[in-house]
């Protein structure tokens, strides 16, 4: 199983999880979400795999999101709208995004980790 994981390396939660995975031996493949943001069909994907709302992919804690008022903007989107921007910008994306291409883990819990990548 390959591991894909989409960080920013500035992230104190990415290094959380980075960590994690290192301190369980998980073979993973790290890519740098700003460099390589995931293309709109990678994150069609991951948004059904994960079973969660698009509204959850999105980074609103970052400077990206309260720049461009998403608060109030995204209820007005429709969730293509909502993908092609989550895709034009990885600081828009919440990370880290952890995956195999079957399952999906957005942010860092370490209970959801051990479940999932274990």
């Amino acid at each position: 199983m390959t591991i894909t994981f989409y960080c920013y390396p500035k992230c104190g939660t990415c290094r959380k999880a980075k960590a994690w995975l290192d301190s369980n031996e998980i073979e993973y493949k790290d890519v740098h979400i700003v460099d390589e943001t995931p293309t709109e069909a990678q994150l069609r994907e991951y948004i059904e795999a994960s079973g969660l709302p698009i509204k959850k992919f999105f980074n609103t804690s970052g400077k990206k999101y309260r720049e461009l008022g998403l608060k109030d903007e995204l209820p007005k989107l429709s969730d293509e709208e909502k993908i092609r921007l989550l895709a034009s910008d990885g600081m828009l994306v919440k990370r880290p995004i952890t995956t195999d291409g079957k399952q999906v883990t957005l942010g860092f819990k370490e209970d959801e980790f051990e479940h999932t990548w274990k």
